[in-house]
């Protein structure tokens, strides 16, 4: 597959833990246990895009490259595009954007992404999912859902629940009913350089508004999304400071290097 550049926003305010990208996991900042992972993905380039001198010079006392970026920024996505004009990334660049509140983040699936939106030449971006099963994330409006075409493009993503089996959940809303293929989407993502470039100046959609959901305005403006089919759900990422604790007793997670250089195994495009 044609090589990625992984970036990594991060912003040191933070509502609920403030400092995260700082936060120690077993001698070394969050934001760092991330690029490490990231690396171990086979990115040709791992950089850290940050909004704070602070999260800088932590990532430059352990080896990983960084950037510093306006604090100003709206979204991530807008802190990547500034990241990309730093780095002066090519037009056909394939940049993987991963969260860095997300340390335990399997190599292979970032890899995977980005191979997935290498082969997809009709996408301009490519993001993840894997098969919703509980009643009560599919009816949770904080789990987003996708739903996609029949060779894997994102028709939508909802924080609804979708699809509506309207016959099923007329009797009940306590299982799911067999064959609803309910995917819960995943907050990672795969850009072309070209369009990650003009993403922020591309005006914001009613659906996006309504939604609070970024991946909608790329929808909305006549671009394709390509979505990979996980066989299972991703480990935590990092919100709380119990998510921290949960994150620290699992570290460091799998990481195996087999699976990523013979990614996929099972997975695919839907």
């Amino acid at each position: 597959m044609t090589g990625f550049v992984a970036l990594i926003p991060a912003r040191l305010a933070s509502t609920r833990l403030p400092g995260k990208p700082l936060a120690d996991i077993h001698g070394a900042p969050m934001v760092v246990r991330v690029a490490q992972r990231a690396a171990a993905s086979g990115a040709l380039r791992v950089v850290v895009a940050a909004d704070d001198a602070r999260i800088v010079a932590a990532c430059g006392d352990h080896g990983i490259e960084a950037v510093l970026t306006a604090n100003t920024h709206a979204t991530g996505t807008d802190r990547l595009a500034e990241a990309s004009e730093l780095l002066a990334l090519d037009d056909d660049a394939i940049v993987v954007n991963v969260q860095g509140d997300e340390p335990l983040v399997p190599p292979a699936v970032i890899k995977g992404v980005a191979a997935l939106l290498a082969r997809s030449r009709d996408c301009a971006m490519a993001t993840a999912a894997y098969a919703l099963t509980n009643a009560e994330e599919f009816f949770n409006p904080n789990v987003v859902k996708v739903v996609t075409d029949a060779v894997g493009h994102a028709l939508y993503f909802s924080r609804a629940p979708l699809p509506w089996a309207r016959g099923a959940f007329a009797a009940d809303r306590i299982s799911l009913p067999a064959g609803l293929n309910a995917l819960r989407h995943v907050g990672l993502y795969a850009y072309r350089m070209a369009f990650l470039r003009r993403f922020p100046s591309l005006p914001r959609s009613p659906l996006e508004e309504i939604e609070a959901l970024e991946q909608l305005r790329a929808l909305w403006h006549g671009e394709r999304i390509a979505v990979l089919r996980l066989e299972e759900m991703l480990p935590p990422g990092v919100d709380t400071a119990e998510d921290l604790e949960l994150v620290r007793s699992l570290w460091p997670g799998p990481v195996n290097t087999e699976i990523v250089a013979a990614w996929p195994p099972k997975a695919g495009a839907i």
